[in-house]
């Protein structure tokens, strides 16, 4: 007969212990048995975590019905990690302490380590790693027919083999024990220079005909004078250093002057054959006939380079466009250029925005360019003129120094490129008179004079434009 507790257990009640324990079943069972798993639930769920547990030591807690954790740790699944060791239930290969020599070592010395069982016996597995230089050997009549020389002995050259082999050729070490005591003082470069002039000799003697032959050279000569150097360089004072950090910047100073020099050069140069292009333009277009068109005149044009004047934009390809975004200047003339040009218009009277026939602004765009062009030639002028005068006083100021090796003369005509600094032959220190010479004359020039001459020189060429 079926009892309290198998009621209870095949509808999923639970009652107070009370009721548990004697196996009866009340009322309140049988009608409400979903009050009973809620109030379970809640009361499961209302269980918070201590104090100070982290979180993840809480989850690992067993606090539910479900399925209890395991008490050893399992893998029940192919995860994205592989298993990297695979413990069978094979024997473990037994290891032994036992004995062993190193080849590498000459003095036999015994020690121990932990082996396997299995590698008993074989030779050190490190010994492959010794590896040692191939000293020649040579024998007394070779050493009597082409290894002889007068500044050496035999005996002095067999001792200097015989390190050799010893200290693998480490020649600061060879030198060191070197039996100075019995044999002459020798260099480490000498030592150097007769072992390679041996070597050299036996490779030529013993080579096979018909082979190349890799034969080692060793410079004595080279190697003194490189030991030498350094040691100059190592024993300099620390007046000799600021000087050939002076006599470096001078030098940085007098590239950078050279390069700013080529530079203007070129940009003269471009203007003089802009200017020249445009000249002979003019003739041509003043010998052409009238019956041509201006857009055959345009397209007919000869190309001019970009720096002479005012290269305008060219609106063909541009669709629907007034005639007046011709006259327009473009981005890339200056703020500065454009004043001088706008002050040049009103010099010479004509309007700054004529009425764009298209005459009128072929005419027009050709004027200014020309404007903009005259005006970079006298600033280009004004730069020679000034930096020829600077080059003059400074001549004067050398020759009164005495650095140009004769009397002070008034500089007549064009003065010298350039006077760089020089060093007195006294001694590593340089003239006081010509370091002043070098940082007063020589110095460069400041935006503020750069400034007032560009203006001086706009303002000459609007009245010489002026002028008929």
């Amino acid at each position: 007969m079926a009892t309290g507790a198998d009621v209870r257990d095949i509808l999923e009640l639970g009652g107070p212990e009370g009721d548990a324990a004697s196996g009866t079943i009340s009322k309140k069972d049988i009608i409400n048995p979903d009050k009973k798993k809620s109030k379970k639930s809640s009361e499961t769920l209302t269980f918070k975590r201590p104090e100070g547990m982290h979180r993840e030591v809480y989850a690992l807690l067993y606090s539910d019905k479900k399925d209890a954790p395991p008490l050893l740790p399992s893998d029940t699944g192919q995860g994205y990690r592989t298993v990297k060791a695979k413990l069978g239930s094979k024997k473990v290969r037994p290891w032994k302490w036992m004995p062993f020599t190193n080849p590498a070592r000459k003095d036999g010395a015994m020690f121990f380590h932990w082996r396997r069982a299995a590698e008993e016996g074989k030779d050190y597995p490190f010994a492959r790693f010794n590896k040692t230089v191939q000293v020649p050997v040579y024998s007394e009549q070779e050493y009597q027919l082409y290894l002889h020389d007068d500044a050496w002995t035999k005996a002095e050259t067999d001792h200097l083999f015989d390190l050799s082999r010893r200290f693998d050729l480490r020649f600061v070490v060879i030198h060191d024990r070197y039996d100075h005591q019995q044999f002459k003082k020798r260099s480490v470069e000498d030592l150097k220079e007769r072992y390679y002039h041996i070597c050299a000799k036996l490779a030529n003697v013993r080579a096979v005909p018909g082979t190349d032959l890799k034969i080692p050279v060793f410079d004595a000569g080279h190697e003194r004078r490189r030991k030498e150097q350094l040691e100059r360089l190592y024993n300099r004072t620390p007046e000799q250093v600021a000087e050939e950090e002076y006599l470096l910047q001078e030098l940085r100073k007098i590239e950078a002057r050279k390069k700013e020099r080529e530079k203007r050069s070129q940009d003269l140069q471009k203007l003089i054959t802009a200017a020249d292009t445009t000249a002979e333009q003019r003739r041509t277009e003043r010998k052409a006939p009238k019956k041509k068109l201006p857009q055959k005149k345009e397209a007919e044009k000869p190309a001019v380079p970009e720096t002479a004047g005012i290269k305008f934009p060219d609106f063909k390809s541009a669709g629907v466009t007034l005639r007046s975004q011709r006259m327009k200047l473009p981005s890339s003339v200056g703020q500065k250029k454009i004043k001088a040009l706008e002050q040049m218009l009103l010099e010479l009277g004509v309007e700054l925005s004529p009425t764009p026939t298209e005459e009128l602004v072929h005419m027009f765009n050709e004027l200014r360019s020309d404007l903009v062009l005259l005006y970079e030639l006298k600033q280009a002028c004004a730069n020679c003129e000034y930096e020829l005068q600077m080059l003059r006083h400074r001549h004067e100021a050398l020759a009164r120094a005495g650095v140009l090796g004769g009397p002070a003369t008034p500089a007549v005509g064009t003065a010298p490129a350039s006077v760089e600094p020089t060093v007195s032959e006294s001694g590593l220190g340089l003239d006081p008179t010509k370091d002043t010479i070098i940082d007063v004359v020589g110095a460069p020039l400041t935006p503020n004079s750069r400034k007032r001459r560009e203006s001086a020189s706009s303002s000459s060429s609007v009245k010489k434009a002026k002028k008929p």
